[in-house]
């Protein structure tokens, strides 16, 4: 289930040829209400698209009725014309809803695009605008018009990336995603909706999106590259009666983000091992959340182990180049339940450590109670010909 599971919502996804693959490549998602609430976190590069200015601004007071999605290309750093294109992408979406019987203003549509930047042309704006209104006709709030809208935001992926899960109370959360590439936490990591029809008032629904993508999205590093359109974002319909209890809604919110975020990480573009590096023994949280992510960032531990090489000195070597607390006498390192570094020593023989899809790499740091994890990819022959011809 996706975007469609929660009541109050519709969705579609259809070809407009904005991509030469003929794919679906524009998406939709309508907020049929009662509720309008949304809450949405953006990248933080400081060379933002077009759509995350535009949504920025349409997001701050806290509401929206839909959200265009498209493929095929960025429509970043396309000047004045490419802001105009978003303005006129909301606007035209807005009258469709509006003639459909949605009374509906063009600051109450968010958009967001994926692909390449500098793309977003005549052509490009042309394609889009022209395929608006048989997008809003086509929305519908079946399992199908949800996949459709997950597949039309598809770049370098190779599969429709969905979750949902229902509240013991009754009420569900739903959403889809979408990356395979340049995943680094900014916040986002990639374009995600995420759909609920529980009542949960714009405040709330903001704290909780903040806190599960904290602990999701913000700790997935791939490859350290940050994208100039990542966009996540929250709508709640409230069209379920239950009682909410925040901490339980905040929980599921978590559940849903992680979900898609294991979905991207298995996803990434021309890896060979799922990589899961977790420091614990720190002296708080952002510590071990800076040493794991540094070792995630590192091309020499990437390509270790993408040779399957348990090299725990290039671990032990990372962790120096942090800010956090530790002894750097006293570091342990084990890899895939392998102890190979006992206090910042050789300890068991590291021809124990196996290797399959998935790497955990535990690093204890003695200096502290907390733990983080953060999810990284290895450095691949693949990764780098896929990225090499991207845009040829």
């Amino acid at each position: 289930m996706s975007v469609t599971a929660p009541l109050g919502f519709s969705a579609a996804g259809l070809t407009a040829g904005l991509k030469p693959s003929g794919t679906k490549d524009l998406s939709l998602v309508i907020n049929t209400g009662p509720s309008d609430a949304v809450a949405a976190v953006y990248t933080s590069n400081r060379c933002k698209a077009n759509p995350v200015l535009w949504s920025q601004k349409a997001s701050a007071d806290g509401h929206a009725r839909a959200v265009v999605l498209n493929s095929g290309g960025a429509n970043c750093y396309t000047g004045d014309f490419g802001y105009e294109t978003t303005t006129l992408t909301a606007q035209t979406t807005a009258e469709a809803l509006t003639a459909a019987g949605t009374d509906t203003k063009p600051e109450d549509i968010l958009v967001c695009s994926t692909g390449l930047i500098g793309v977003g042309g005549q052509g490009f704006r042309d394609a889009i605008l022209s395929h608006l209104p048989p997008l809003v006709a086509a929305t519908d709030t079946t399992v199908e018009a949800g996949q459709d809208a997950a597949e039309a935001i598809m770049t370098t992926d190779t599969v429709a990336k969905t979750a949902s899960r229902e509240s013991t109370a009754g009420y569900t959360i739903g959403g889809m995603a979408k990356g395979a590439g340049m995943l680094a936490p900014g916040l986002a990591t990639m374009l995600v909706v995420i759909n609920t029809d529980a009542k949960v008032d714009q405040p709330a629904l903001d704290q909780a999106l903040r806190a599960a993508t904290n602990q999701s999205f913000d700790r997935l590093d791939t490859d350290g590259c940050m994208s100039t359109n990542d966009t996540v974002i929250l709508m709640s319909s409230g069209a379920h009666d239950a009682a909410v209890d925040t901490q339980e809604f905040t929980s599921l919110l978590r559940e849903v983000c992680l979900d898609l975020m294991h979905q991207l990480h298995v996803d990434a573009e021309g890896a060979h091992h799922d990589i899961a590096i977790t420091t614990r023994g720190a002296a708080s949280e952002a510590d071990a959340v800076e040493v794991s992510r540094s070792v995630a960032r590192s091309a020499l531990f990437k390509a270790a182990i993408f040779g399957e090489d348990p090299n725990w000195g290039r671990v032990v070597a990372q962790v120096g180049t942090t800010a956090a607390a530790f002894d750097p006498t006293a570091i342990d390192v084990t890899i895939n339940g392998v102890q190979v570094c006992k206090a910042s020593g050789p300890y068991e023989d590291p021809e124990r450590v196996t290797f399959e899809r998935s790497v955990d790499v535990v690093i204890d740091l003695h200096a502290g109670t907390d733990t983080a994890t953060v999810w990284t990819s290895d450095l691949t022959h693949d990764y780098v010909e896929e990225n090499s011809a991207y845009s040829s």
